[in-house]
């Protein structure tokens, strides 16, 4: 199967960037997901690969072969790019079989020579023993349950024999049981058939569970794109950190500067004091020196840009983040003045595994919220004004209004840079 190249790729419409300048290298065999919220870019993206948008600017690559390039005018159509696409509605012919519908694709083949009636029967037996349908093969769509008319669209999909498989957030139609059940099947399907998966998604779960590496985009923008615990454990900035996890991280607004020692002294959570201790050696005024460095390189190229004919500022503009601070009463959320900040000015991303309740924990709280579901429990901390989300594994029942002291624990808590969101260190945190 090949690599899929993308150099430069741009869309737009007018000044509206759906996909802004991004580079990827998808390589052989890989499951990538594309995930990102809805409107900021992935579907778009998918579609310019397979061929079905025509990008603004940019070049496609499919193994050794240029698909698209603005420069040369090269745009080879959807149908000669040998790929597959499996949609969110799944267009199966109602008057059709099971069978018959796995075998029109089949029939239509023209090159290079035209299927005899032998081969496509032998190829649809094949792929629907992939996929577990082979008892339907006589029955209607309408006769079928939805998950198993999302493997006769597989099935159909993957008669061809595509080299690489495109899927636009095909089990969002299941319920929530069936869409687990689909998801081990899509697993074991990209290891039987060696194919290069690319799937979009707006499901974090689903990205983290079926991917072998997450390309994760906002507002055109490629974020990070890394296997799915390193997005998780060690995100590129604030979205990334936010946008991958359930329940979802604590961010937590802290001042401080760097001491001596290496550690970060800060004041958080209203009046608590505490240490940010990086696990790797930190030199904060240098990692601020360096992100000064690359904006100014950033405006820089920008300005150049700017220059060249032809070019569209872009109206959907880039912004840092906002990220969410959870609270018993929240903040007003009218326009406001963005505050003037300073180096001093940081923010730490807690992920709830790491809220810790302890007999003798630093920090003293009350039970705001619990959520038992079993093997754990969900319960969010207030701390003044200010509410932890934490994750107690085991059949713990917690009431509401209770006491309780807590720790941070581990080394993999994340200390970010407020004025651009970018990840600084990790560390563990000591009140």
């Amino acid at each position: 199967m090949p690599e899929i190249r993308l150099e430069h790729i741009t869309k737009r419409w007018n000044k509206f960037y759906a996909v802004d300048d991004l580079d990827l290298v998808i390589e052989d065999n890989a499951f990538v997901t594309l995930l990102g919220p809805s409107g900021c870019g992935k579907t778009t993206t998918l579609r310019m690969i397979a061929g079905l948008e025509t990008p603004t600017s940019g070049r496609i690559t499919i193994g050794d072969k240029v698909v698209f390039d603005s420069a040369l005018g090269i745009n080879v159509p959807a149908n000669k790019r040998k790929v597959g696409f499996l949609f969110q509605n799944y267009a199966l012919w109602p008057n059709m079989t099971v069978y018959q519908n796995i075998a029109f694709g089949l029939s239509n083949i023209k090159e290079p020579r035209k299927l005899s009636k032998q081969e496509i029967d032998e190829t649809v037996h094949r792929v629907a023993q992939v996929v577990k349908i082979t008892a339907f093969m006589d029955r209607y769509p309408a006769e079928l349950s939805g998950g198993q008319q999302q493997r006769v669209a597989i099935a159909r999909t993957l008669a061809p024999e595509p080299s690489v498989l495109f899927m636009d957030e095909p089990l969002s139609n299941l319920d929530a049981k069936l869409r687990l059940e689909m998801r081990y099947e899509l697993q074991r399907l990209h290891v039987e058939t060696g194919s290069t998966f690319v799937y979009v998604t707006h499901d974090q779960m689903e990205a983290m569970t079926l991917a072998t590496q997450i390309c994760l985009i906002n507002n055109g923008v490629l974020q990070q794109y890394d296997a799915p615990l390193t997005v998780y454990n060690k995100p590129n900035n604030l979205f990334a950190a936010d946008f991958v996890g359930n329940p979802s991280i604590n961010f937590i607004e802290g001042e401080g500067k760097q001491r001596p020692d290496g550690g970060v002294e800060l004041t958080l959570l209203g009046d608590k004091r505490a240490v940010f201790k990086p696990v790797q050696p930190l030199d904060l005024p240098a990692w601020f020196k360096g992100r000064d460095a690359r904006e100014a390189l950033a405006a820089d190229a920008h300005k150049k840009k700017a220059a060249e004919k032809g070019f569209v500022e872009k109206g959907n503009k880039d912004e840092t983040f906002r990220y969410h601070i959870d609270k018993v009463e929240e903040d007003d959320v009218s326009p406001q003045e963005e505050p003037a900040l300073t180096n001093e000015d940081l923010v730490l991303g807690v992920r709830p595994e790491f809220i810790d309740i302890v007999e003798d924990g630093a920090l003293e709280g009350e039970i705001y919220g619990a959520m038992p579901t079993g093997m754990e429990s969900t319960i969010k901390v207030r701390i003044g004004n200010f509410l932890l989300t934490g994750v107690v594994f085991g059949s713990t029942l917690f009431t509401i209004g209770s006491k309780v002291h807590i720790d941070v624990s581990g080394d993999s808590v994340l200390l970010f840079d407020r004025r651009s969101g970018r990840c600084i260190a990790q560390g563990s945190l000591e009140f």
